[in-house]
């Protein structure tokens, strides 16, 4: 009997150090952390939805790909637009972040930041449920990162500290804080204003202290980030961006998990970004306009303009539609303003 109780106990340690180590698949060993990365915390939509996306990922595998969410793009210095680059090397592994910090590197993502190509949620959904989400997706995958599921940041808005804006001529000669991609600054010169490019960190302070008149942003982070504590008195509803977001992964983190667990990490997403886009949408909408309530109980003058007033503000940006079309691709355009057009049926 000793014999085979000595092989039982030898085969017993054996299973027990499997147990223990990392899960091993072809490209080798299942790190220890998996590191996730957004510019902001979960006081945000956007900081929620990862948060929720980075638990169902540890209790679905089981801690085998066990994901730390490192907000306030700490993991890259606070600059947000480094966030693809060191996804794609595989320095982070998962990211939630708004296409306008992507878009300097993939430049056909410029698409929705065309000024008032997308005017409702309806339109924002025929987007990014159909070929032009697609193929957008593939392209990102084309450059080393994989995209997984599409969110929402929300419609964004533009504040300022010195008069209501109700048409163009209403920003001549204001400084506006923006941020990703060289468009906005077409955007906001072609309306007159003085565009500069900072962090969300840099701009709180420049904002503060007046050395920047304004912001664009959602309403719901207007709120949540108490903007009219940093002299933003004036908040006008004119939708003339809609913010999407990609839940992402490095390629190398990927290859490295069995097929198994990267089903479970693309379900997981889905899931989480259905909720971080119904999340996104609350209080801004025509049946609810809680936030926009909100905004104006804490001492801002809240506009919605109509829809003859944004007319004259995407009359006043065609241009910018015209430069950067052939940037984008004329095609993918074309199908972007197609799908609109359909949805409006």
């Amino acid at each position: 009997m000793k014999p085979v109780f000595k092989i039982l106990m030898t085969a017993l340690a054996a299973a027990a150090t499997l147990a223990a180590a990392p899960a091993v698949w072809a490209q080798g060993p299942y790190k220890p952390e998996y590191r996730m990365s957004t510019n902001v915390n979960n006081a945000f939509a956007l900081g929620r939805g990862a948060e929720l996306w980075a638990k169902l990922v540890n209790e679905r595998t089981n801690g085998r790909i066990h994901v730390k969410w490192y907000p306030g793009s700490s993991l890259v210095g606070g600059e947000t637009t480094r966030e693809f680059t060191a996804l794609r090397q595989g320095t982070l592994d998962f990211n939630v972040s708004s296409v306008i910090n992507w878009a300097p590197h993939i430049k056909e993502l410029n698409l929705f930041l065309l000024p008032f190509l997308v005017p409702d949620e309806k339109a924002f959904d025929a987007l990014i449920d159909g070929e032009v989400g697609k193929e957008l997706f593939a392209l990102v995958e084309k450059r080393g990162v994989v995209p997984l599921a599409w969110g929402e940041n929300g419609a964004r808005e533009i504040s300022n500290s010195k008069r209501e804006i109700r048409k163009p001529e209403d920003l001549k000669g204001m400084k506006f804080r923006t941020v990703g991609s060289p468009i906005f600054n077409d955007i906001y010169a072609a309306l007159g204003a003085n565009p500069t490019q900072m962090s969300f960190a840099d701009a709180q302070p420049a904002l503060q202290s007046g050395a920047v008149d304004g912001q664009e942003n959602p309403v719901s982070i207007f709120v949540a980030a108490k903007m009219t504590g940093l002299n933003q008195k004036y908040l006008t509803k004119w939708n003339y961006v809609n913010d999407p977001l990609v839940f992402a992964v490095s390629q190398k983190a990927w290859k490295s998990w069995s097929p198994e667990d990267q089903k479970i990490v693309r379900e997981a997403a889905i899931e989480a970004a259905r909720a971080e886009i119904a999340d996104a949408r609350k209080g801004v909408t025509g049946s609810d306009d809680a936030l926009l309530k909100e905004a104006a109980a804490a001492g801002a003058k809240v506009t919605v303009l109509t829809p003859g007033e944004q007319q004259a503000f995407a009359r006043a940006t065609q241009p910018v539609i015209e430069k950067w079309t052939p940037v984008i691709g004329a095609d993918l355009v074309r199908k972007a303003q197609q799908a609109v057009a359909a949805s409006r049926q």
